[in-house]
């Protein structure tokens, strides 16, 4: 009768170690292998709602009678109302205006009565379906027209006492404004209306001309730089897109 192979104890303790390591290997597969979920991100049809300065004092012109919205839907669920143009940012990542729906009944009312306000800008993730609300610095909803080029909004903003109107220049991503330069003093009792026009963006060379009403335009020149915006790679993350944006509600 032959005799099997003889396993010394070296041979025993190499096979071992290469068992545990492919059964770590086969344990780790399934969560590596594991399909990303597919979203589906969409901004529906338009409509009119009734809207003026008696349901949004500070964001309507004194001639709006009714706004034009649009549902921000994700994987076929309504997720927020939007207004006005959306601007790509990147192949995968967009934002546009948030409009929001306050609540405008009084203590007592036995009927429910409701008002659009324009509110703040979103930032969408088509790939993760991730939707963020952007705090820009100085931005005020009645006062700022934000004009979108690559990854910078530029916009008149109003300082924190409300006292002072600044040209700004914000980056999405960035901790500090591009550019944050005084343009008049700001009284909210007396004011031109709108306080300023959309600014006018430049490419070559980067330019951005602002133009506060009744007063001269003003031109400054910006210093390109790369992209700081950094989309999530993870499925279905609840992490911030960035430093300068918070989850929406």
């Amino acid at each position: 009768m032959s005799k099997g192979p003889i396993v010394t104890p070296r041979v025993a303790v190499f096979l071992a170690i290469a068992v545990v390591t492919a059964a770590s290997i086969y344990l780790e597969l399934p969560a590596h292998a594991a399909p990303r979920k597919v979203h589906t991100v969409a901004l529906g049809a338009a409509k009119r709602v009734p809207y003026s300065r008696a349901g949004d004092p500070a964001g309507a012109a004194l001639d709006e009678t009714t706004l034009r919205i649009r549902p921000l839907i994700v994987d076929t669920l309504l997720k927020e109302w939007t207004t006005g143009d959306a601007h790509d940012v990147t192949d995968r990542s967009f934002v546009v205006r948030r409009v929001l729906r306050i609540n405008d009944s009084l203590p007592g009312d036995k009927q429910g009565h409701w008002v659009w306000q324009r509110g703040p800008w979103l930032m969408v993730d088509r790939v993760s379906g991730h939707i963020s609300a952007l705090k820009l610095p100085d931005y005020d909803p009645g006062v700022s027209q934000v004009s979108w080029f690559r990854d910078y909004g530029a916009y008149c903003g109003l300082t924190a006492s409300g006292k002072s109107l600044y040209a700004v220049v914000a980056q999405l991503a960035a901790r500090r404004p591009v550019l944050a330069k005084k343009l008049a003093a700001f009284n909210p009792a007396s004011h031109e209306d709108p306080i300023c026009t959309p600014p006018d963006w430049q490419r070559e060379p980067l330019k951005i001309t602002f133009h506060p009403t009744a007063k001269d335009p003003v031109s400054y020149d910006i210093v390109p730089g790369s992209a700081l915006l950094v989309e999530d790679t993870a499925d279905d993350t609840e992490a911030p897109a960035a430093a300068t944006s918070a989850p929406s509600n």
